[in-house]
């Protein structure tokens, strides 16, 4: 099965690793496992203001900030995963590039927050599933 691991660093992702480490019955075996994480789009004059290198250079480095931590506890686990991140608004990005991935599954944990239609999951968690295609299991 080819599975997309959505992460943010927060606390939720951790609860999300958690849950996929703990039950190997379902997602051990042959899977194999994508990385993904969406940097927020920088305001065009705060770009031109500092410059495309180094905004595309901070980004980068916040991608990886993230991807790091996630990918060596992966490989703890005996899951090595490729990763993957772009730029824009989270839900929307993670829900066309899992679609356009093919991906067989989407894991992602849900921060549970927002505005009152969104009491039980996150704005992004709404986004994702009113937009993706593929099925996609949230982590609380």
């Amino acid at each position: 099965m080819k599975i997309l691991l959505a992460v943010d660093g927060s606390p939720y992702t951790k609860k999300m690793l958690a849950y996929l480490v703990t039950h190997g019955e379902t997602f051990g075996g042959n899977n194999s496992f994508t990385l993904f994480t969406v940097q927020p789009a920088v305001p065009p004059r705060a770009r031109a203001a500092l410059g495309k290198a180094v905004v595309d250079q901070y980004q980068l480095d916040e991608a990886e900030r993230i991807l790091a931590p996630v990918a060596k506890f992966l490989v703890r686990h005996g899951i090595d995963a490729k990763s993957a991140w772009k730029v824009g608004h989270a839900g929307e990005m993670i829900a066309k590039f899992a679609d356009a991935g093919k991906y067989d599954l989407l894991v992602m944990g849900s921060h549970g927050h927002g505005a009152l239609g969104n009491l039980v999951m996150g704005s992004v968690a709404t986004k994702v599933l009113a937009h993706c295609k593929v099925p996609t299991l949230l982590v609380r």
